[in-house]
């Protein structure tokens, strides 16, 4: 598990290989990512977007931005944590992702960012 701590939001991300998903001899690898965002302020915050840059050994880096995560914008009062799974597909073997949320103190309205810690894909051969 990889974790980083950004305006005392802490990201903590796990990612695996989804082997039943996944089809080698065809290019085609699924990985699938946990991820918990903790506050870890004093004030409570809203996950406004996310920002992604996916990695791909054999394709083009990809970027996906939208609204929230998993259909959710959630809020976050001083220690809560909110914890959700999704998932990426790559062309080759081994890739990398790493983005940012934009979050907005629900006191004061300011908006800011919080760094997603990079984290690695690799196919399960790869990983031990």
């Amino acid at each position: 598990m990889t974790i980083l701590v950004t305006n005392s939001i802490a990201v903590a991300v796990q990612a695996r290989y989804e082997q039943r998903h996944s089809n080698p001899s065809e290019g085609k690898f699924f990985f699938s990512y946990r991820i918990t965002i903790t506050n870890q302020g004093q004030r409570t915050v809203r996950l406004l977007r996310r920002h992604w840059s996916i990695v791909d050994s054999l394709a083009q880096t990809r970027e996906v931005k939208g609204p929230g995560v998993v259909g959710e914008t959630p809020v976050l009062a001083p220690g809560e944590e909110f914890t959700y799974s999704s998932f990426c597909d790559l062309q080759s073997a081994v890739g990398r992702m790493e983005g940012n949320y934009t979050m907005r103190d629900e006191d004061d309205r300011h908006e800011f960012d919080v760094a997603i810690p990079p984290f690695d894909l690799l196919y399960s051969w790869l990983a031990n």
